[in-house]
């Protein structure tokens, strides 16, 4: 018989099971004296030789008369659980040593679950994933991963700052959601943010991509069920949501898109069903949303008078599915209320006592690992609880919600569909890029951009001695040679050469250089208008003659030859709205 069935444990929570060693910060599964351990992920104890320990069997019981042996004394070292301390049971007391150890205070628990969970208060999808690891290894086998194709840049780095692609779908999957969503979808890309964290976690910016966006999506090498690999073909002037399940595309296909589109690769991404929506406002007893007017909607079955709600299950699932009552009564209406209610459900965990709650937490890690899909460099635990953990740095007020600026398709009579506004739309990839904050944030960490500014300084060689080799990662084809003519021709660059394609794309010019070329580095720099954040001090390479040389890169922020590289210090002024605040939508 499990500890389920034992006495009164009908009436035990799971979650009071699980509970906080003081010696090792670490929770830990605690059952009653009687109960048998569970089959649970973790090391066995060895029984004793005469098969009487702990993992041998069932303890013996004691004679009439007798206490039970303490938890301490069968090895436990752990505190009673919290159903027996509702029960006014004290624990009798240890033998030995350890009963002098004076008790950890409740404030250091709490800091401790604090310390692991703090991701729930930066993004949802990632928080439950982090406390997870609280709970259980096994909530591993909850997860579900698909190969990111190569469409990735290999996973996030704690060193760096994080782009994650995060793609709500619009396919009817699980009991109660044959109401939504389109019958025939294959899953398409419905809702679209990408997360960009900066380097120093002062700030974040979530960037919605509208689904009727239109775009190319670019072929997509994909990975088959039986490992074999299918480029699928890329579509021009399609709608944004086609880049995933359309033609059998995977989110690997939507990475790409958006890399196209906006030049910024994510690390990672993480797919949500309807379901994820439904199952986290449940396990936090509901979020608070506002709505400047009445809201009766028959398509997503949305009924909600003006002011402030508490939502939860299916009408938060209606709340995020509406747009035909809102605005203008499209998908940019709709990514409005997105963006209210996921800056709603991260001050409704910041604000009360969820992370403390270790029930709370339970249902926070099941319901995050079932509703999620994730690439396969974040399948496990504890990479999305490094991940949770980094996102924890962050202060809700500095992340910033907006919209890829867009303009109606002028090719169309009923408008239907958006293209990019090509006045604002770039200003806004390349404050992304170049890690500019949304936000004014008054405590910066200025160590890092200090150290990126003293790479300017200093003496500089002249352009006769720099030697250089060029590569094209990312900028229109043509750009090494263009530059190469430019920087021999015009500025007296000599020393250098064209060398092909990098075998990396990437989203900023980077110029890698030895620190005895320190000097040649700061002369292209000047020459080429490069910041000290796309200087990377490293090792060089050998030219084509033999000779040690620095490496530039050509990125997708390269404009053309003799155009200055400085990136931007200021965000462009576009509609925005930050997580720490409640704006009602109309």
């Amino acid at each position: 018989m499990d500890a389920q069935g034992r006495g009164r444990a009908d009436n035990i929570d799971p979650a009071d099971q699980w509970v906080l060693n003081p010696n090792t910060g670490e929770y830990e599964l605690r059952l009653s004296p009687s109960a048998a351990q569970p089959p649970v992920p973790g090391p066995r104890r060895p029984s004793s030789p005469d098969g009487s320990g702990a993992a041998g069997g069932r303890e013996r019981q004691p004679e009439t008369g007798q206490s039970r042996q303490s938890p301490r004394a069968r090895g436990a070292e752990v505190p009673a659980p919290r159903s027996a301390r509702r029960r006014n049971a004290e624990p009798e007391a240890p033998q030995g040593r350890r009963a002098a150890r004076r008790p950890v205070k409740k404030k250091s628990k709490a800091k401790k679950v604090l310390l692991w969970t703090g991701g729930s208060m930066a993004f949802v999808l990632v928080a439950v994933t982090a406390a997870g690891y609280l709970y259980i290894k096994h909530l591993n086998d909850n997860i579900t991963s698909v190969s990111d194709d190569g469409a990735s840049t290999g996973g996030f780095s704690k060193d760096e700052a994080i782009n994650i692609l995060l793609i709500g779908t619009d396919k009817r999957t699980g009991k109660g959601n044959e109401g939504y969503g389109d019958s025939g979808s294959v899953g398409h890309a419905d809702t679209t943010i990408l997360l960009h964290l900066s380097k120093d976690r002062s700030n974040a910016t979530a960037l919605s991509i509208p689904r009727d966006l239109i775009v190319d999506v670019p072929d997509c090498p994909t990975q088959q069920a039986d490992g074999s690999q299918k480029v699928i073909p890329g579509s021009q002037g399609v709608r944004f949501n086609k880049s995933l399940g359309q033609d059998d595309r995977t989110p690997s296909c939507t990475m790409r898109t958006v890399t196209e589109l906006t030049g910024i690769k994510p690390d990672d991404f993480m797919v949500a069903d309807f379901n994820a929506v439904k199952t986290l406002t449940e396990a936090v007893d509901g979020v608070d949303v506002c709505l400047a007017k009445d809201i009766d909607d028959p398509d997503s079955h949305l009924k909600l008078s003006k002011g402030t709600h508490n939502i939860s299950g299916e009408q938060a699932l209606a709340f995020v599915r509406t747009r035909h009552s809102v605005g203008f009564g499209g998908d940019l209406s709709r990514i409005g209320l997105q963006q209210q209610f996921l800056g709603a459900l991260m001050r409704k965990l910041k604000g009360n006592s969820t992370l403390s709650s270790p029930t709370k937490m339970v249902r926070l890690a099941e319901a995050g690992t079932k509703a999620l899909t994730v690439d396969d460099k974040l399948k496990d635990i504890g990479k999305l609880k490094d991940l949770g953990l980094e996102l924890g740095k962050l202060n809700p007020k500095n992340l910033t919600f907006t919209t890829v600026p867009v303009v109606d398709n002028p090719a169309e009579k009923v408008h239907s569909t958006v293209v990019l506004n090509e006045s604002k739309a770039p200003s806004v990839f390349e404050a992304i890029r170049n890690d500019v904050s949304f936000t004014d944030v008054k405590k910066k960490q200025k160590a890092a951009k200090n150290a990126q500014a003293a790479r300017l300084k200093g003496s500089k060689a002249p352009a006769s001695d720099v030697r250089v080799r060029i590569l094209n990662g990312g900028a229109a084809p043509g750009s090494a040679q263009a530059v190469l003519n430019w920087l021999q021709n015009d500025e007296g660059v000599t020393k250098s050469e064209n060398s092909g394609n990098s075998p990396a794309a990437l989203g900023r010019t980077t110029l890698e250089y030895a620190p005895d070329q320190a000097a040649q580095a700061r002369r292209l720099a000047a020459i080429m208008g490069l910041s000290g954040a796309a200087m990377k001090p490293g090792k060089s390479v050998t030219n084509s003659q033999g000779l040690p040389a620095m490496t530039l890169t050509l990125g997708k922020d390269f404009k053309g030859a003799g155009v200055s590289l400085t990136p931007p210090t200021k965000a462009p002024d576009v509609d925005k709205s930050t997580a720490d605040k409640v704006k009602c939508a109309g």
